[in-house]
């Protein structure tokens, strides 16, 4: 008869543990008899008790009872709202540290796939908080109140929150300006058991440079109570608005904003300068959450594809064209793709706004009409790719394939699918001699990187 081996760990059990590392989300990991337990508010070198929550066949969680020694790296004093709600989960690592654990994550996952490929320092920030000029909280009813806030992680509990650390702190100071209004005129928070309820989120997006800021309702139904005394508060409130949206989002569902948006006041859209270009930017748009950086990143990414004035430049996500006008100013001509119709709309008006006219924008899916352009004998020295996390489609890594240009630049936002990428775009004679990191989103585990790829083969 043979004997089951017995997991080292059981749920409920209280154990003093020694931090070894963290994940890549950023929890500390601690090793029983060569059995892990993933921690969070620890960090590498702490000595702790914790008591184990759950555990699985490879691995479990448990939680911290006492902290018996501090690692040097931690924050004194940090909030633990900011872990608890996933909001800035490495907000308890010294600034430098977490720099440091940025690069190794991606060092990390180059070893797992073969990658001899060099992982610079990260490039960091002055100051590392309140940087995002965008945030999207939910609004729901917590002990009778209408309260703006964040989920706890891996639920449905809102966790009231004035102070987002990350975020402008102007962002902050309206959605609390919002928040109280909706409360005066009482407007009914969303019910997501129910599918009842007025207001689900607020979105709010402010310009660094400009100072403009949008206000997006996102809202169940198009009647909102009192929604012009509402509007006229907010602008009277907040001067600093140019444009007030409801957002229709009548759905169960978890995604955030709906189809159909009306503009009760101002601008549909807003504007922000990047790297000397203006941007008008809808409420549905994407457009990089943390301008400081995003200028670094793209200064980086320019120098990285090597622009003389003479080259074609191919912008495989172009967006509301951040990237595509930035490039236009140093390459001959460039070529935007992009699957979000209203994102091109604006980038063809931010090319006319920005007298820039060495760019085409189209709409599709970026693998069809860069064959397209290659059937159509279109000649390209750049392809730059900036793709959303899930990183590049295996159609879009075969067309790249088909149409061989002979230097790619990937920005990245995910290093575990660019890890994957790199690997499969290898198979068409593709290498890569570095890796820059670019910390754009400080205090969470997200990092950002440019990776430059020249094709070998003939």
């Amino acid at each position: 008869m043979t004997n089951l081996a017995q997991p080292a760990v059981t749920k409920n059990q209280d154990l003093e543990v020694t931090i070894q590392d963290l994940t890549y989300e950023g929890m500390g990991v601690a090793k029983v008899d060569g059995f892990p337990l993933f921690i969070e508010d620890a960090l590498p070198g702490e000595k702790m008790q914790v008591h184990v929550l759950k555990t699985q066949k490879q691995y479990g969680f448990a939680k911290v009872v006492k902290r018996l020694s501090d690692s040097p790296d931690r924050v004194p004093g940090a909030d633990s709202t900011y872990i608890r709600t996933g909001i800035a989960p490495l907000s308890i690592l010294a600034y430098p540290a977490q720099l440091q654990f940025k690069q190794k994550q991606i060092q990390e996952l180059y070893k797992k796939a073969h990658l001899d490929i060099a992982v610079l320092p990260t490039i960091g920030m002055t100051n590392p908080l309140g940087y995002r000029n965008k945030a999207q909280v939910p609004v729901r009813t917590v002990n009778g109140e209408l309260q703006t806030g964040f989920y706890k992680k891996h639920s449905h509990d809102l966790v009231p929150i004035e102070d987002f650390l990350i975020q402008d702190p102007k962002i902050d100071q309206a959605i609390v300006v919002v928040r109280d209004l909706l409360r005066k005129y009482h407007v009914p928070a969303y019910d997501e058991r129910a599918n009842k309820g007025v207001i689900r989120n607020i979105m709010v997006r402010r310009g660094h440079y400009t100072k403009q800021m949008m206000i997006v309702l996102v809202s169940q139904t198009w009647q909102v109570p009192h929604l012009k005394d509402i509007v006229e508060e907010i602008t009277l409130a907040l001067p600093e608005v140019t444009s007030v949206v409801v957002n229709l989002n009548d759905k169960r569902t978890n995604v955030i904003l709906g189809r159909k948006s009306r503009t009760i006041y101002g601008e549909d859209y807003l504007l922000d300068k990047l790297l000397g270009s203006e941007f008008q930017i809808s409420p549905v748009s994407f457009y990089q959450v943390n301008p400081v950086q995003t200028e670094v990143l793209y200064k980086k990414a320019i120098e990285a594809a090597g622009l003389t004035g003479k080259e074609n430049v191919i912008d495989a996500y172009s967006g509301i064209g951040t990237i595509s006008l930035t490039m236009a100013r140093h390459a001959k001509h460039v070529y935007g793709v992009e699957v979000v119709e209203p994102a091109v709309r604006d980038a063809r008006a931010n090319a006319v706004r920005n007298h820039i006219d060495n760019v085409t924008f189209e709409v599709g899916k970026a693998e069809e009409v860069i064959q397209r352009w290659k059937d159509n004998e279109l000649p390209v020295d750049v392809l730059m790719v900036d793709p959303p996390r899930k990183g590049l489609d295996k159609s879009f890594i075969d067309a790249v394939g088909y149409m061989k240009p002979p230097k790619i630049v990937y920005v990245s936002c995910n290093p575990a699918t660019l890890a994957r990428d790199l690997q499969l775009l290898a198979a068409f004679g593709y290498t890569a001699k570095e890796t820059q990191p670019v910390d754009m989103f400080p205090q969470t585990q997200h990092v950002e990187s440019v990776t430059v790829l020249e094709r070998t083969e003939k």
